[in-house]
């Protein structure tokens, strides 16, 4: 009986110490548009983009070089305000064998396409990912994508401040428009412009474009190396937020 109780106080007790989180040296959100602006192949390009950059030397180098030799990473498709889909779970990667399994994941996964263009929607849930986690990262970063300007869904400016007040990073991949596609929406504002003022926060933030799909792979290669390889002296501030 004796021990019935104890093991009852134990489960019940307020003071029963929480998990241990896992230190890592970054808990990094890949956050993708797929709204109705992106179609399939140009998703398609996106995460071959995202999957050749997490499987390149330069970008595995770049991890094992940080104190912990780790970081913690995760996968978001999103859209609209109601559309976010985690399509790859948090996953920590301290080897090349752990980078080829989560792109494996990535490519696997089927393609869901979205239709409006809810930023501040996708940024609230990006801070729940990284506030919910398993992992200690020394620091959080939001890396989003996308191909033009919020039009639907919660709130940008309480979305950045969001992550701002948790101290998350949030850093933008613009796509610039190249073709006249009839059926593409149309984009009346400068998007790279436009993730600067209402999108990226954090002292050290920046934007990366892209000239099209096409240039994603490059884009994309260069920001994670600036992101996971990050020196305070030489992290780039050239488009950072208050």
């Amino acid at each position: 009986m004796r021990l019935l109780l104890f093991i009852i106080v134990c489960f019940i007790s307020p003071f029963t110490p929480a998990l241990a989180l896992t230190e890592v040296d970054l808990e990094l959100v890949l956050a993708a548009d797929i709204s109705f602006s992106v179609d399939e192949e140009e998703a398609k390009r996106q995460r071959e983009g995202y999957i050749a950059a997490l499987t390149s030397d330069e970008v595995i180098d770049a991890i094992l070089s940080g104190p912990q030799g780790s970081i913690a990473i995760s996968y978001m498709e999103w859209a609209d305000d109601s559309a976010q889909h985690l399509v790859a779970n948090w996953t920590q990667i301290s080897t090349r064998a752990d980078a080829l399994a989560f792109a494996d994941t990535l490519r696997a996964a089927p393609f869901v396409q979205g239709r409006y263009t809810a930023i501040g929607s996708a940024i609230t849930a990006c801070v729940e990912l990284i506030e919910n986690n398993a992992y200690d990262g020394f620091r959080k970063i939001i890396d989003i994508s996308g191909d033009g300007p919020q039009n639907q869904g919660k709130s940008l400016i309480v979305a950045r401040a969001l992550a701002g007040a948790n101290n998350i990073t949030i850093n933008g991949l613009p796509v610039l428009p190249k073709d006249e596609n009839p059926w593409r929406p149309k984009v009346n504002v400068d998007v790279e412009q436009y993730y600067r003022d209402n999108v990226i926060i954090g002292a050290r933030s920046f934007v990366t474009p892209a000239e099209g799909f096409d240039d994603f792979k490059e884009a994309i290669l260069k920001k994670l190396v600036l992101e996971i390889a990050w020196v305070p002296s030489a992290a780039p501030t050239t488009g950072a937020a208050p």
